[in-house]
């Protein structure tokens, strides 16, 4: 496998260039366009990496999944789909327009940014830090990595640029979505997206989802299968943004994609991948990793379908 790895970085180098970074993020334009690395976590404890594997970045969206584990573990399945719904969009992340023309007024999932501010808003605690540590530390135990902490220049640059999210967040409180302090849900969701990661610790995400909840390293389950199942769902069907279906025909694996230019997949029973590449398609999703994944698939015929 390793010398596949090795392969497949060089042989999809050459999308890199019809890329672009998002400059909705002025931070995220720092990132470094060329970087391109994968990770590979087994279940037996195996790890394989190549490229630029060790290149920081932040999680965005993948951070997404782990706040809906923590919500459904601490809230419970009723509390959380009334007020969030379980259906695809076809629309960009960032889009409101469902939020305000279909009844009720509910996010259609979490894995779009106002799902994800949602359930951000869920997660209990007397504090936006208190809850930020909170998901920090469960952040930590999963990729068995305690110095993952958060990028405070993207955070704050998320912060400043962030007027869309809170235009869905103010809209969501008005409709009852939101119950709690509406800046404070934000800023946990800010800053849950500015943990830094390499792509080893997304491949450990993938491979606890793959795992069922359970930690590779203790054996303790950490969330009960049924919601580990539920957020896996949403990365089959949700996970790649408005590209979700063609992921799903082409590589056939759940995953979930970030602006930082990352990219989590867990093949059930198997593995975790983990990708960079911050030079980003039209939909959001790394051009280069994108194409990594769908060799990496079709190689391994990895699809569950």
């Amino acid at each position: 496998m390793q010398e596949y790895l090795n392969k497949i970085i060089e042989d999809n180098k050459k999308y890199i260039e019809y890329g672009a970074l998002p400059e909705y993020i002025p931070e995220l334009v720092k990132a470094n366009k060329d970087a391109l690395g994968m990770s590979v976590v087994s279940l037996d404890g195996k790890e394989y990496h190549a490229g630029d594997y060790q290149y920081k970045f932040t999680i965005q969206s993948i951070s997404k999944v782990i706040s809906l584990l923590l919500a459904l573990e601490e809230k419970g399945e009723e509390y959380v789909f009334n007020r969030v719904g379980m259906e695809p969009t076809g629309d960009p992340f960032n889009s409101m327009i469902k939020l305000e023309t279909v009844r009720p007024s509910k996010p259609f999932n979490p894995m779009i940014n106002a799902g994800a501010i949602a359930i951000s808003s869920m997660i209990e605690g007397r504090s936006s830090m208190g809850k930020v540590e909170k998901l920090l530390a469960f952040f930590r135990q999963i990729t068995d990595n305690p110095d993952l902490t958060i990028n405070e220049n993207v955070y704050l640059s998320e912060k400043r640029t962030g007027d869309r999210n809170r235009a869905l967040a103010y809209f969501m409180k008005d409709v009852g979505v939101i119950e709690k302090d509406v800046e404070g849900s934000l800023d946990v969701y800010f800053k849950q997206c500015s943990i830094e990661v390499t792509t080893r610790d997304i491949a450990r995400i993938g491979a606890f989802l793959a795992n069922n909840g359970v930690d590779l390293i203790t054996g303790k389950s950490l969330v009960r299968e049924k919601y580990i199942k539920i957020a896996k769902t949403f990365m089959f069907t949700c996970g790649m943004y408005n590209a979700s279906g063609e992921f799903a025909i082409n590589v056939g694996i759940p995953a979930k994609s970030g602006v930082g230019g990352g990219i989590l997949a867990t093949v059930p029973g198997q593995m975790g991948i983990g990708i960079v590449g911050p030079s980003l398609d039209e939909k959001g999703n790394s051009i280069a990793g994108v194409q990594m994944i769908r060799d990496f698939s079709e190689k391994y015929k990895l699809s569950i379908l």
